[in-house]
């Protein structure tokens, strides 16, 4: 555990804790998506773009909730905050899911490169994406500045 505090203290100080556990996450979310298409497409049988939207369902879903708790510790007042926040959370998600929709027709369809290698080469990319958005879009911190009381009277 001294380790961890260690490594966690250290990435800190260069401003990089942030980055890595969002990769963690990204990769357990990568993780998700890719085993999910394949069991769709392998075992179940279904076509590719059908395999790769179920895989974009589950993993959005498993990313939001990491990235909100433990990437970016969002912290949201209410249900109204929570649904605006997973709001523009999935369009941000929608919009990769078409840069990950168009890859994989590019490489699965137009380069001829097996459905898992697209898969993974396509996720790289979308890890990328989907950073930005989060940290610059979705899971903005809030700074909350409370002004100062004064003990002199209203004139």
């Amino acid at each position: 555990m001294k380790s961890y505090h260690q490594f966690k203290n250290y990435l800190e100080a260069k401003r990089l804790w942030e980055v890595f556990v969002y990769l963690f996450f990204g990769g357990l979310a990568t993780v998700v998506n890719i085993v999910t298409f394949a069991l769709a497409y392998q075992i179940f049988h279904f076509n590719w773009p059908i395999s790769n939207a179920i895989s974009w369902i589950c993993s959005v879903l498993f990313a939001f909730v990491t990235n909100k708790l433990w990437v970016f510790q969002s912290k949201t007042a209410g249900f109204k905050a929570l649904t605006w926040e997973f709001s523009k959370f999935l369009f941000a998600r929608i919009f990769s899911f078409g840069m990950d929709m168009a890859c994989m027709y590019l490489f699965i369809d137009m380069l001829h490169t097996g459905n898992l290698v697209a898969k993974l080469i396509t996720q790289v990319v979308v890890v990328v994406v989907n950073y930005i958005f989060s940290k610059v879009f979705i899971f903005k911190k809030v700074e909350v500045i409370e002004e100062e009381k004064t003990n002199s009277s209203p004139r």
